[in-house]
């Protein structure tokens, strides 16, 4: 394969489409890397990994550079894959004479710069892993050697580096902290306290009574929270799903990621929310507190705030609010039918993926960072990467690395990074944002509690199941 024409050039994965004209396919094969119609759709992890690798007169494509760096840690872990890529950079071709090695360097010096810049400003949580930061250190050392600038640039691309990961260790401590303050307000929510709890009247509405600014306060949390997610973590997502597979994956013995940590963020909105309905003793208050959910959800809709969207349907959808009938019947749901139209599963999410194609197109287009906003509905889109993997194998018969499914992930994450990189442009409501994080919500059976003390049981079972839930939760 010749180094000085890169086939990546010829294509980007954003805009790849598996799909072929009818004409017969144009295949090719360069040192272990086979190409269909100039582009690549397989290879060896060797050949992949040069591929990857600066030369004096070749640069590899951006695109392939985020495909190859987000799939190759399934393969082997990040640190070996630095170790590689420095010996190729610096050491592979050198002649022994200083002279000559240091003109080399100084030729490279600014590619392999580029090269770990676009690493450590894509995938900066690799670098959490002591041997990547020494392997940054020895090329910022190597490099001295000949080029000053280029040592500079190191330097400061290890000082932006250091910040990032200070950002994220402080952001994953409030995390923690969050959780376990509303663990430890949830417990005093027992039974024998709660009556007070669920018979009062004061609700959500005496904090925020605008749909839109409570709107704008959940696409706050929503767009932090999904600014720390790693594009690795999506690979992590099902690495760990077959572990034989993946024997060379370091994913398998880290903490949590903050992937999960927003998938948990969800369910406490869609617990918070039903909490909120359940907990007025009075039917018109009850009432107001569903039209008030219903409007916010119509705002996060007009937002592009899918993931709000859908916990808030889920959290009225759940049996001790849907069962809440004569509270229900004080309320115009139209609004919220076409909602629930909007989200419904059927047809694999139809109605939801047009609206965020919508969605993506206005921010393509927008002129304001309000008209940027995309927030995916993100268990959805968890699943489709995870059918993705499930549906195509990572290595051919041959060996060779099914880089065609590697280019479909690849865009797949890199469209959420770009809905990522948005900056909220709503004010800030310190008191809300607050309560979103930190109130307390009630359990499965706490809810269904208040539910029949809001509403009484309707048949004999209910009658037995209340009962039940008396008895267990005053043991609490």
């Amino acid at each position: 394969m010749p180094q000085t024409t890169p086939y990546s050039s010829k294509f980007n994965p954003s805009t790849y489409s598996s799909s072929h004209s009818h004409r017969q396919p144009v295949e090719e094969n360069y040192g272990g890397l086979h190409y269909r119609d100039n582009k690549l759709v397989s290879g060896s992890l060797e050949a992949l990994i040069q591929l990857l690798v600066p030369t004096v007169d070749y640069y590899p494509d951006r695109s392939y550079i985020f495909t190859f760096l987000l799939s190759s840690r399934l393969f082997l872990h990040p640190f070996e894959l630095m170790s590689r890529v420095c010996y190729l950079c610096m050491d592979h071709h050198r002649v022994g004479d200083p002279q000559t090695d240091k003109k080399r360097i100084r030729e490279m010096a600014p590619k392999i710069v580029q090269l770990l810049t676009e690493w450590t400003e894509t995938f900066p949580y690799d670098f959490r892993d002591e041997r990547m930061m020494r392997s940054l250190k020895e090329v910022t050392h190597r490099l001295a050697f000949g080029d000053e600038l280029s040592r500079r640039a190191m330097q400061r691309l290890i000082q932006r580096l250091l910040r990032k990961l200070t950002t994220l260790g402080q952001y994953e401590e409030l995390l923690a902290t969050s959780s376990a303050t509303a663990a430890a307000m949830d417990r005093p929510l027992a039974l024998k306290s709660k009556p007070q709890l669920v018979r009062r009247d004061d609700c959500v509405l005496n904090l925020c009574d605008d749909p839109f600014v409570f709107a704008q306060q959940l696409t706050h949390i929503e767009m932090e929270r999904l600014g720390y997610i790693g594009p690795e973590e999506f690979v992590r997502a099902f690495a760990q799903k077959r572990p034989s597979d993946n024997h060379k994956s370091f994913f398998s013995k880290r903490k949590a990621s903050n992937l999960e940590a927003y998938i948990e963020w969800f369910n406490r909105l869609s617990y918070l929310i039903a909490t909120e309905i359940c907990m007025p003793v009075k039917k018109k208050h009850r009432a107001r507190v569903l039209e008030f959910f219903i409007d916010v959800a119509q705002e996060c809709f007009n937002i592009g705030n899918f993931n709000s969207l859908m916990a808030i349907i889920t959290g009225m959808n759940m049996n001790p609010v849907s069962r809440l009938k004569k509270t229900w019947n004080k309320v115009n749901t139209d609004k919220f039918d076409i909602l629930v139209h909007q989200m419904d599963p059927s047809s694999n999410f139809y109605n939801y993926r047009t609206a965020l194609r919508g969605a993506t197109q206005r921010s393509s287009t927008a002129h304001t960072s309000q008209e940027m906003i995309v927030i995916p509905f993100f268990s959805l889109f968890i699943k489709d990467i995870y059918f993705l993997n499930e549906g195509c194998v990572n290595r051919l018969p041959n060996g060779h690395i099914n880089f065609e499914k590697f280019w479909e992930l690849a865009k797949q994450v890199s469209e959420f990074l770009s809905w990522r990189q948005v900056i909220c442009p709503f004010e800030r409501d310190r008191k809300t944002l607050q309560y979103l994080i930190s109130a307390p919500v009630f359990s499965e059976d706490e809810l269904q509690l208040a539910s029949y003390e809001s509403e009484g049981p309707e048949n004999n079972l209910e009658r037995d199941t209340r009962r039940s839930l008396r008895s267990s939760l005053s043991r609490m």
